[in-house]
């Protein structure tokens, strides 16, 4: 069945030319557009989209109100196409807030070269957010991988060695490693809120650019009982912390002593990605061992199941969150094809099993 796109924005040149570029896309039906959201919602009476494409800024009726108002009616993919998500942080988290499904950066000069030079991306984000959970991300009030990227497929070797066979790690604090991409941002509020400060060190990687973690890890922390921040370069990884990969920067754990600390840096995408999950868990498996525990969460593609597949030849104990609570299920279900995980939990009990990690490190 083909994808129907309705594509909503006052300039006639965008709504042309992406027009065009969704129009030929295998899977890709009916493409209608409107100039603003009033006109856009007497489309939708009509005969209502499997994928909206929203800008922010337009007369009438802004972007976001459009997309609290579809969310509230009748919950469909949104995807946010906006020059206004890459000039900071609030727009993107105001949109991912609302409902969106991902944020597309539009830049304000260059426009139709852009648009037309990332076709195949953005083809295939509206293929993956007519199959997304749209239910989950409704309940839990956030969206999305905010960036789009097709590069050569690299793996974590570009940046760290494999573990070694046979590893030996020390005994020392767990700490636990989380990965995730479309409708993680919603995941893990559901998670860090819910979690006590008694809890174990907590390292992630959240698929975000980099003019945005920094706003969602502080909005976080707001809500938060635990400690929650962008990472930087030598932080420690401390109970009651969750440390989270700054966009742009591979983050990973080494081990000094019997303490863990995160290394912050640059280099090739993995998996397509940067920050790149498969790197955070490689590096867990390495520096942790069998003190490390794994969760890989919702989100599109396969990025992290080879990283947990070595986690769990480590001897950490590895999770997958289950579909039925996905928004995507994506990266968990590769993680699991791969034979890397122990368990497949619904989100819901996340946050219970990481304070159960340190209730029992305690007691013994």
């Amino acid at each position: 069945m083909s994808i129907q796109v309705l594509i909503v924005d006052d300039s006639a040149v965008v709504r042309q030319v992406l027009t065009d570029i969704l129009s030929r896309e295998p899977g890709i039906g009916t493409v209608a557009t409107a100039p603003d959201p009033l006109f856009a919602m007497e489309k939708m009476k009509a005969s209502w989209p499997d994928v909206v494409v929203l800008d922010v800024e337009m007369p009438r009726m802004d972007g976001i109100s459009f997309l609290q108002k579809i969310m509230a009616t009748r919950p469909t993919p949104v995807v946010i196409c906006s020059s206004l998500a890459a000039s900071g942080t609030e727009v993107a988290l105001k949109a991912l807030s609302a409902g969106a499904f991902a944020i597309v950066e539009k830049p304000k000069i260059g426009l139709r070269d852009y648009l037309k030079d990332r076709s195949k991306e953005l083809a295939s984000v509206v293929r993956s957010a007519a199959g997304a959970r749209v239910d989950r991300m409704r309940c839990s009030r956030a969206g999305a991988d905010s960036s789009i990227n097709v590069t050569a497929k690299l793996s974590a070797d570009e940046i760290l060695s494999a573990p070694s066979s046979g590893l030996n790690v020390p005994m020392t604090e767990k700490i636990v490693a989380i990965g995730c991409s479309t409708g993680g941002t919603q995941a893990l509020e559901t998670v860090l809120t819910d979690l006590p400060r008694t809890s174990p060190g907590i390292v992630v990687v959240q698929h975000m650019p980099a003019a945005f973690t920094r706003g969602f890890a502080d909005r976080l922390h707001k809500v938060s009982q635990i400690e929650v921040k962008e990472a930087e370069n030598g932080d420690r990884v401390l109970p009651g912390r969750a440390l989270i990969a700054p966009g742009g920067l591979h983050l990973m754990v080494v081990r000094s002593g019997a303490q863990y600390r995160v290394e912050v840096k640059d280099g090739p995408q993995v998996s397509r990605h940067k920050p790149s999950v498969d790197v955070l868990f490689r590096s867990v498996a390495k520096a942790a061992g069998s003190n490390a525990t794994g969760f890989i969460m919702t989100g599109m593609g396969d990025d992290g199941a080879r990283g947990m597949k070595e986690m769990h030849e480590a001897g950490a104990v590895t999770y997958a969150q289950d579909e039925e609570t996905c928004v995507v299920f994506g990266m968990p279900k590769e993680a699991i094809k791969l034979g890397g995980v122990d368990h497949v939990v619904p989100l819901e009990r996340i946050a219970g099993l990481i304070s159960a990690i340190y209730a029992r490190q305690i007691a013994g």
